[in-house]
């Protein structure tokens, strides 16, 4: 017979407690955020260790991970945003690894807590308005007056402006958790169909095989999400970090 936890989907997302530490308490989404920036470091490391003039697949993996978001970072804020380098490079492996660690059966996905996300988006946010603030000062605040707007327009352009300022974090972190959640929920409902027919005998394993098809195309989609969601965190982190640089335009 089924057991609640093989046919919940909601389950896959609760955070339960590994270790009592004091008045803290080290859950699995702790364990798999330690877990993600461990294993992500020493694939790093390991990959780089030999520096070959002809690289090696691990090599060539990194290198193109290091292009990759390099020429995002280049193409949305010039060659002057290299500087944030280290941030988007950091936010898109964090998000790409947990990401693929939540495909695994019995793994914890980090990004279907909306705490995290909401974190992240804090993050970035956070050092748009610390850096356009000490770079530009209060000219930082001309992002919020596009230029050639009408003086009659200026009060409510600059009230639309300031509301998506203040929506990013949200949107942000809401469309990386949300699509996290949506996707591992279907994804868990059809795999419980498989389980569920697959103990009713016979006729019931041959009812299974359209909801198993099913389960099987949307692992491979959600490997897919997996990578277009740290592909889409990574892309509007170097569109905000270009209004710190760039408030003016």
């Amino acid at each position: 017979m089924a057991t609640p936890d093989k046919v919940d989907p909601i389950h896959q997302f609760h955070i339960n407690t590994i270790v009592e530490l004091g008045n803290y308490d080290f859950t699995n989404s702790g364990l798999f955020m330690v877990l993600t920036v461990v294993v992500t470091t020493l694939f790093l490391m390991w990959a780089t260790s030999s520096k070959a003039v002809i690289p090696g697949r691990l090599q060539s993996i990194a290198e193109l991970s290091y292009e990759f978001v390099a020429k995002m970072l280049k193409d949305s804020t010039g060659h002057g945003g290299m500087k944030f380098f280290p941030l988007v490079f950091s936010l898109f492996l964090f998000v790409l690894v947990s990401n693929l660690f939540g495909m695994i059966p019995g793994f914890f996905t980090v990004g279907s807590q909306i705490i995290v996300t909401f974190c992240l988006a804090i993050l970035v946010i956070g050092t748009v308005v610390i850096y356009g603030l000490a770079k530009h000062g209060l000219h930082f605040f001309g992002l919020f007056v596009p230029s050639g707007v009408p003086m009659v327009l200026i009060p409510l352009v600059t009230m639309i402006e300031v509301i998506s300022f203040l929506s990013r974090p949200i949107s942000l972190s809401v469309r990386l958790f949300a699509n996290l959640l949506a996707g591992h929920i279907t994804l868990k409902v059809f795999a419980g169909f498989v389980f569920s027919l697959g103990m009713l005998g016979p006729l019931g394993v041959a009812g299974a095989v359209l909801p198993l098809l099913m389960t099987v195309g949307l692992t491979g989609l959600e490997f897919l999400v997996a990578f277009l969601q740290a592909y889409v965190f990574a892309v509007l982190t170097c569109m905000y970090l270009n209004d710190a640089l760039h408030p003016g335009h």
